[in-house]
């Protein structure tokens, strides 16, 4: 599809619904992609049930009791991290341009070591729910955790939104399900796993849905590369024969030096400021188990990446040129036809080729249990950020009970579910790739910077993170606008003001920028305070003594 390729350029596909959106066509019903659909929303919501009995306190809803293991913690990220455009997107991108669709699955992998050696531990150590509650450590509460929570919420909901259309889209297509009666099921499902089973449920499902589609990806892999004797020499060149050499070589998506170090920088940066990755770091007891779980997650991670690879020029093999999945209906001028439902179909199609009706029912009913993953990390990492940012630390300063924040989440979940679902139909036919690089550009930009300073920077000062912060985003937001995504793909206009589709190398640096020259500039009595605290900060970031304290609190 067309929306694919701009989609993915947004720098956003690892959550992003614009790449499973566009004119689709419903296909045939297909019975075990319906039965195996059925049975994985029966074992969620029993899941979910499960879950709500053990969910009494805040600390249960917000990180499962900080009783979560490394391991699980880690496949629950990955979980979390790998979407169904991640799967159908990056397979498709790989399928339709070759080699350099490697860049996104690197791209996404390189952001994981940031986290794994400068922010888990310490994240882990100072917090206690949010990544808000380490930005505001020794800085003033009010504003900072304003800031934060916006940023988060920015995030969250322009995430949504993408999930939601592609959600409506994906099951639209693998089910014959209207689009409305789709958006409106995955709204539900979300709420439900939310508002009942908290993060408990959140995890489980991201746990199963990891499972689930490792495996699946794990033999579509297998089954093409037996096809070829294990022999990726002959893979690829019988892929060059079916398509051209230029599949092999790179420079085909990001060609010059400005957008290839701002994607970069967008990936990297974005990945390690997104709330919901950030809030898994306070489902597990302490910070040797948060290393643990960016270490699980980065290799499973990495080697979904690596099998979706493959699974791109398994398709290119496979299903390129087999009359069974070809458009013929939509034949092109060079007398080539698509394959039917467009590229996004790629990795579904191969699914088939390899295993048949039953095995495209499994990877069908995984499309959909990925997207439900996702959309509940989100949903509850919004809900934290309104629940124990806004209403516990700012509205209430602190004073409110566990039980009225948990409350008031639960409200904010439903609140927000709503919301998503509305958006999700109401941007149906919109093209909505700007939000996806909008909200990839804040967490790179206001998030990242904030964080990261707060840890790792003696003088950082309230008046330097807001300010700073606050022209982070909104130069990213003004870039997103300026740039080609918005002001000629949506608005309209012959060329953009701003001639890059990635807005980070410049927004990043204008966040960093001023964090730093507000913070020099400011002499006032409490910026002195602040410098002081950074010591004491400093001793717990890094070796923890007093975080379980301050995490029973």
């Amino acid at each position: 599809m067309k929306t694919l390729l701009l989609t993915l350029l947004a720098a956003g596909v690892a959550f992003a619904g614009e790449a499973l959106s566009g004119e689709v066509e419903k296909q045939a019903l297909n019975m075990s992609a319906i039965i195996m659909f059925l049975i994985f929303v029966g074992a969620t919501l029993g899941i979910t049930y499960w879950a709500a009995k053990r969910t009494k306190t805040a600390k249960d809803f917000y990180t499962a009791g900080g009783g979560i293991t490394g391991f699980q913690n880690g496949m629950a990220i990955a979980g979390d991290y790998m979407s169904a455009a991640s799967f159908l997107g990056i397979s498709a991108l790989v399928y339709a341009k070759g080699y350099d669709g490697l860049i996104y699955s690197i791209g996404f992998l390189v952001g994981w070591p940031i986290i794994l050696f400068m922010i888990a531990e310490q994240l882990r150590n100072l917090g206690k729910y949010t990544f808000a509650d380490v930005a505001s450590y020794r800085l003033q509460q009010t504003p900072i955790r304003t800031l934060a929570a916006f940023g988060s919420i920015a995030t969250v909901i322009l995430y949504l939104i993408a999930q939601m259309v592609g959600a409506g889209k994906l099951i639209q297509l693998l089910f014959g399900l209207d689009y409305e009666v789709a958006v409106i099921l995955v709204g539900v499902l979300m709420i439900l796993y939310v508002t009942f089973g908290g993060m408990l449920a959140t995890t489980w499902v991201q746990i199963i849905k990891a499972f689930l589609l490792l495996s699946g990806a794990t033999f579509m892999a297998i089954a093409v590369m037996a096809h070829y004797n294990f022999n990726f020499e002959t893979l690829f060149a019988t892929a060059v024969e079916m398509k051209d050499s230029t599949i092999m070589a790179p420079g085909g998506l990001v060609s010059d030096p400005i957008s290839a170090i701002s994607l970069g920088i967008a990936l990297m940066f974005g990945t390690a400021g997104l709330p919901h990755i950030l809030m898994r770091f306070f489902t597990v007891s302490d910070a040797k188990e948060a290393r643990k779980s960016v270490f699980y997650a980065t290799g499973f991670i990495g080697y979904f990446y690596i099998l979706t690879f493959i699974i791109g020029f398994g398709a290119i093999v496979m299903v390129f040129q087999n009359p069974q999945y070809l458009d013929v209906a939509k034949q092109a001028i060079d007398g080539g036809a698509p394959i039917l439902g467009g590229d996004n179909m790629a990795a579904i199609h191969l699914s088939h080729a390899v295993g048949g009706d039953f095995f495209l029912g499994f990877i069908s009913a995984v499309a959909f249990a990925t997207i439900l993953a996702v959309v509940s990390g989100l949903t509850l990492a919004g809900a934290s950020a309104i629940s124990h940012d806004l209403y516990a630390s700012v509205i209430r300063a602190g004073r409110a009970d566990g039980l009225m924040e948990m409350k008031v989440s639960k409200i904010s979940t439903v609140v927000l579910g709503i919301v998503a679902i509305f958006l999700g139909i109401a941007f149906e036919s919109q093209n909505i790739a700007f939000m996806v690089g909008l909200a990839f550009a804040i967490a790179a930009s206001a998030n990242f910077p904030i964080l990261f300073l707060s840890m790792f920077w003696s003088k950082l000062t309230t008046r330097g993170a807001l300010f700073g912060g606050s022209l982070g985003l909104l130069t990213a937001a003004v870039l997103v606008i300026l740039g080609p995504t918005v002001w000629v793909d949506v608005l309209g206009n012959a060329e953009a003001i701003f001639p890059y589709k990635y807005p980070a190398l410049f927004s990043v640096t204008a966040a960093f920028v001023g964090i730093w020259f507000f913070s020099i500039t400011d002499k006032s009595e409490n910026s002195r305070k602040e410098i002081e605290a950074f010591e004491a900060q400093n001793i717990r970031c890094q070796t923890g003594i007093g975080a379980e304290g301050a995490v029973e609190h």
